[in-house]
C-alpha cells in the first residue's frame, strides 16, 4: 500500500517540471530595464547566467614544485 501510494505522489510531482516559456504573470510587466541599457532584457535573457555568476573552474595542476620566495613580514611574534 505504501509502495503504491510512493508511486502515485512521484508520478504527480513529475508532471511539476513541465518546461513551459515563462510568461509575466497577466496584468503584469517585465521587470524595467536596468541602468544604462538601451532595451529591456526578455526573460531568457533574465534567466541565462554571466559568466561572472558563474565563473569557470580552474583545474591546472602544478607541472612543476618551485620555491616560494621570502616574505619579509612574516616576522616572530614579540
Amino acid at each position: 500500500m505504501k509502495r503504491a501510494l510512493a508511486m502515485l505522489v512521484a508520478l504527480g510531482l513529475t508532471g511539476c517540471g513541465a518546461a513551459n516559456r515563462l510568461q509575466p504573470a497577466k496584468g503584469e510587466n517585465l521587470p524595467v530595464a536596468p541602468r544604462g541599457a538601451t532595451a529591456t532584457p526578455t526573460p531568457q535573457q533574465l534567466l541565462t547566467a554571466t559568466p561572472q555568476q558563474r565563473p569557470q573552474r580552474s583545474d591546472e595542476l602544478m607541472t612543476q614544485s618551485q620555491d616560494r620566495r621570502s616574505d619579509e613580514f612574516d616576522l616572530p611574534p614579540r
